[in-house]
This record gives structure tokens, C-alpha cells and sequence, in this order.
């Protein structure tokens, strides 16, 4: 079993930074991808951002070049660096990665959410 643990969210100050933290754990073989949704109140979820095996990284229009995406690959994690954030940012970020197990079966694995909130 492979599980995702997120950490970070909380209380933030429009203008202000937050930098989010998942680590995945388990019997995982290899990691594919790495990517941040979020879902605001009311909204359907959306990709934040991706981080791939070989580097390369992809932003939604919204949050680009305020958003960094960045992995430790010797520890399973991801992060989000959130800088100058806006009212528009609050939501529940979850972390999801596509994973190949130790018994070579492949597929994508959610965490539980953490609540950003921005005040203005």
C-alpha cells in the first residue's frame, strides 16, 4: 500500500507565502509524477501543478511565477512553494502521484487535502 501524507496549509495574509509538503510512503517501486490540485469553494478541481520523473514541470496559468513545484527524490516528497498569494488561491490542495509498486502495478494515489486560506 502506498499512502501520501500532505502538510503546510493554514492562515495566510494576502501577499503572503506558504510552502506546502507531501511525502509518499510504502511499497513503491518508482514515481512517474508528482502534481498539487486544488479545489476552492464552489469550484471544480483543478491541476496546480506537475513535477515529472525527469524534471520538467508544468503550471497552471493562474498560479505561474508565483508557484514553484520542486521534489527530494531520496525522500518520496513534493513541494509547493506559494509566494504573493491572493483571495483566489484559498482552497484544499491535495497531493496526487502516479506510482509503480513493488509488484509492478501502476496507478494514482490521492492524499488527504490541506486547507490554504487567504485572507485580503
Amino acid at each position: 500500500q502506498v499512502q501520501l501524507v500532505e502538510s503546510g496549509g493554514g492562515l495566510v495574509q494576502a501577499g503572503g507565502s506558504l510552502r506546502l509538503s507531501c511525502a509518499a510512503s510504502g511499497s513503491i517501486f518508482s514515481i512517474n509524477a508528482m502534481s498539487w490540485y486544488r479545489q476552492g469553494p464552489g469550484k471544480q478541481r483543478e491541476l496546480v501543478a506537475t513535477i515529472r520523473s525527469a524534471g520538467s514541470t508544468n503550471y497552471a496559468d493562474s498560479v505561474e511565477g508565483r508557484f514553484t513545484i520542486s521534489r527530494e527524490n531520496a525522500k518520496n516528497t513534493v513541494y509547493l512553494q506559494m509566494n504573493s498569494l491572493k483571495p483566489e488561491d484559498t482552497a484544499v490542495y491535495y497531493c496526487t502521484a502516479y506510482i509503480t509498486t513493488t509488484a509492478r502495478s501502476s496507478t494514482s494515489y490521492w492524499g488527504q487535502g490541506t486547507q490554504v486560506t487567504v485572507s485580503s
